[in-house]
């Protein structure tokens, strides 16, 4: 079963399932991004969806990491069925940051909407269905560290939030470095605004994606092909 949880120290979440359950929504996620340059307006997002989905697949892969999950299966039922096995299944889980998360959350909801156009029920599409499931498990997650004030607020932004078409990605480094710069205490207070922020696309996004333009405008660049001008940890405390 795939479950996303906070990660001990409010960094990000642990995306965790059996082999199945993330191959699963790997090939869901490529599902309906589509092919490279399909939605050109998109492409920036599609980058950050597919450095999720790399992360989701070397974790499938055995990559990241292990552990093993009790699978429900009691002494009394194998004696009943006297039949020997492991008493517990092998997960894989990997560690996504906050602000990535959530703009793949509003991402996914863009490209769930431009391939709903182009299948026919896509109420029956199982991949559509794949994806609304691990949107939901975020927004899940995210509910169970804020308040319901503030969850509910965000519902709303999620719900209202204008596309993400020629989005300034390098936002999202931006935020992600800042947030993992914090205390954990301060994560866990400014994990809603983060979420507004990705959201609401507000002023100081306007900002930062004006100064992107202006990198990109004079070299004939578009918005997604300028380099973030910053490194990550290597190691980062989750």
């Amino acid at each position: 079963m795939l479950t996303i949880t906070n990660t001990p120290h409010h960094t990000g979440v642990k995306i965790s399932g059996d082999y199945f359950d993330l191959d699963g929504l790997n090939q869901a996620i490529y599902h309906v991004i589509g092919e490279e340059e399909k939605y050109y307006d998109y492409t920036g997002a599609r980058m950050r969806l597919l450095s999720v989905s790399y992360a989701i697949r070397q974790a499938a892969q055995g990559s990241r990491n292990i552990e093993t999950v009790f699978n429900g299966f009691h002494e009394h039922v194998k004696k009943q069925h006297n039949f020997i096995a492991p008493d517990k299944n092998i997960y894989f889980s990997v560690e996504i940051l906050w602000p990535e998360i959530l703009f793949a959350a509003l991402a996914l909801r863009d490209f769930s909407l431009l391939h709903r156009k182009e299948v026919q029920n896509p109420e029956w599409n199982f991949h559509l269905h794949t994806i609304a499931h691990f949107q939901s498990l975020i927004l899940d997650c995210l509910h169970g560290q804020i308040g319901e004030k503030d969850y509910q607020a965000l519902l709303q932004a999620f719900s209202s939030a204008t596309p993400m078409k020629d989005y300034a990605i390098q936002y999202i480094d931006f935020l992600n470095l800042q947030y993992i710069g914090l205390t954990a205490l301060q994560r866990e207070k400014i994990l809603p605004a983060i979420a507004a922020k990705i959201a609401a696309k507000d002023q100081d996004y306007l900002s930062f994606r004006k100064q992107v333009l202006a990198v990109a405008n004079p070299a004939k660049k578009a918005i997604h092909e300028i380099p973030f001008q910053a490194d990550y940890p290597e190691t980062i405390v989750w």
